[in-house]
């Protein structure tokens, strides 16, 4: 006789996920984690697609559990981020099939951490209640936080960003977004051990509805206090210059004049005036001249004056000197900034002596940058502090909490045209949002094309830019001052929290008669 399956998760390990269906349903899951962010935000797929991992990661050998975890990654980074064949192919001028190639190897690279988290999590974690809910959810955490710094990092796509506008929100200030991805990973885990086992684990199923009520309560609470001032005027300056024109010398003084001419009648308003990443194509040594001038203009106007703009430090007798990727204040404010965490293949090179060369994607105009130092002093607009962060540096927490609590605004500047019209830009948007709810912070966000916004201390988007438009987006935003519990202790009590729960799950499983 031939044995039924008993529970819903024994009819889906029976019918869908032996061979190669497992790896399809696998394929399938990671890819709900994308329609879980932006810009779809149906942030409850992000829990069906955590319950199906977790069903499929039941049962079968640990490196069964690793294929299933690899697959699972592909579709979230193949669905995530294939903006990356547009930045290779549209603007780095590969062939398409190259561009592919390029985007599927980048993904596929990607998919082997998700392999090496469902590998750690079926050979030591599954093998009691507490390791098929917390243990889980521990696991998925600790593989999004590997994944923040291993080989300089690449912080994209984590399960708690989709929440930012749910009740979950109110955990950010907490533990920032992996405490939102514990509780998002716990709620997906919790479901499939009550479908596992054909019953609901009632201790589970309290602890969560406390995680989600907990949250609720958390948004009603306020970590920070506003300064007793005024709003600053912003204004912030989207020139749209196309991506192919922006380093061509032919458009060089059209650009200049674009900036100059929709920041004219900003310069007596504004408090602070900002233009976006590298919105002067040339060293600054190269274009003191201009700047000189529009800084004359924002000083008589008591305005501060923001800009990125790449620039050279070279010593004598000591070669070519060092480029940086930089934002500047002038005018009312002062202060450079050399952007630290840079983007491979953008910005610098790996296997420079190997790549350059190889084909034109490998040789970017401005892709020789170094980093900057860790010990740079904050950018400053008057009295106000402003904590600066240029392009995907802002989807780093800890980098961001590195200038906390003494910065008073957070400030990012990035040139999202790289990303064409992809979903990559939004995504960048809402990593912004939570940066802000997690410091505390109004955050200023400006972009080339688009979205520039304004996003106030609770994550929340005051006022935003429409992408691909030359326009100038304008707005105040008040000061606070105080920190969040995860603006104080950073991301040490979650990532502590998750090895501890690994700890307490291998020793109740090793005390197991």
């Amino acid at each position: 006789m031939i044995q039924q399956p008993s529970t819903f998760a024994d009819a889906i390990q029976h019918r869908l996920c032996r061979g190669w269906r497992g790896y399809i349903l696998a394929l399938v899951a990671g890819a709900l984690v994308t329609l879980s962010l932006a810009p779809f935000n149906l942030w409850p797929l992000g829990i069906v697609s955590l319950l199906l991992l977790a069903i499929l990661l039941d049962r079968g050998s640990s490196f069964k559990a690793a294929k299933i975890g690899w697959f699972y990654g592909l579709g979230m980074f193949g669905g995530g981020v294939s903006w990356v064949y547009v930045s290779i192919h549209d603007y780095g001028y590969a062939p398409a099939p190259v561009a592919a190639v390029l985007t599927l190897i980048f993904c596929a690279g990607l998919g082997l951490l998700s392999a090496a988290m469902a590998y750690c999590y079926a050979r030591w974690l599954r093998h009691s209640l507490l390791g098929n809910t917390a243990g889980f959810a521990a696991a998925v955490v600790l593989g999004e936080w590997l994944r923040s710094w291993l080989l300089t990092g690449f912080p994209w796509l984590y399960l708690g960003y989709g929440h930012i506008d749910s009740i979950l929100a109110g955990w950010a200030p907490v533990g920032g977004v992996w405490a939102i991805s514990f509780i998002v990973a716990y709620s997906g885990a919790v479901l499939a051990a009550s479908l596992n086992r054909g019953r609901l684990p009632r201790g589970h199923i309290a602890v969560l509805v406390s995680l989600w009520l907990g949250g609720l309560a958390l948004n009603q609470h306020s970590w920070v206090s506003p300064v007793d001032r005024a709003p600053l005027q912003i204004a912030m300056v989207q020139a749209n210059i196309s991506q192919h024109e922006k380093w061509s010398r032919s458009a060089y003084q059209r650009t200049l004049k674009t900036y100059s001419d929709l920041s004219e009648p900003l310069w007596r308003s504004q408090d602070i005036i900002i233009w976006p990443e590298a919105a002067v194509p040339n060293y600054y040594h190269n274009a003191k001249g201009f700047l000189e001038t529009v800084a004359e203009r924002a000083e008589h106007g008591n305005t501060t004056l923001i800009t990125g703009i790449p620039t050279l430090q070279q010593s004598p007798g000591e070669g070519p000197g060092k480029s940086f990727n930089s934002i500047m204040a002038f005018g009312a404010g002062a202060g450079t900034y050399h952007k630290q965490r840079l983007v491979p293949f953008g910005e610098y090179i790996p296997l420079e002596t190997w790549l350059r060369g190889l084909i034109q994607f490998f040789d970017l105009p401005m892709s020789a940058f170094s980093a900057g130092g860790s010990d740079q002093q904050p950018l400053t607009a008057g009295d106000v502090i402003l904590a600066p962060f240029i392009c995907y540096e802002i989807v780093y927490p800890d980098l961001v909490n590195n200038w906390l609590p003494e910065a008073d605004l957070l400030i990012t500047i990035s040139n999202d045209a790289w990303f064409g019209h992809s979903i990559g830009p939004l995504q960048h948007l809402q990593m912004a949002q939570m940066r802000a709810l997690e410091a505390g912070r109004y955050l200023l966000r400006a972009t080339g094309s688009g979205v520039s916004a304004i996003i106030d201390q609770r994550g929340r988007i005051v006022t935003q830019s429409r992408q691909f438009q030359a326009e100038v987006l304008s707005g105040q935003a008040s000061i606070y001052r105080g920190a969040t519990p995860f603006a104080a202790q950073g991301t040490w009590p979650i990532i502590l929290l998750c090895l501890a729960i690994c700890l307490a799950v291998r020793l109740s499983t090793r005390t197991q008669p």
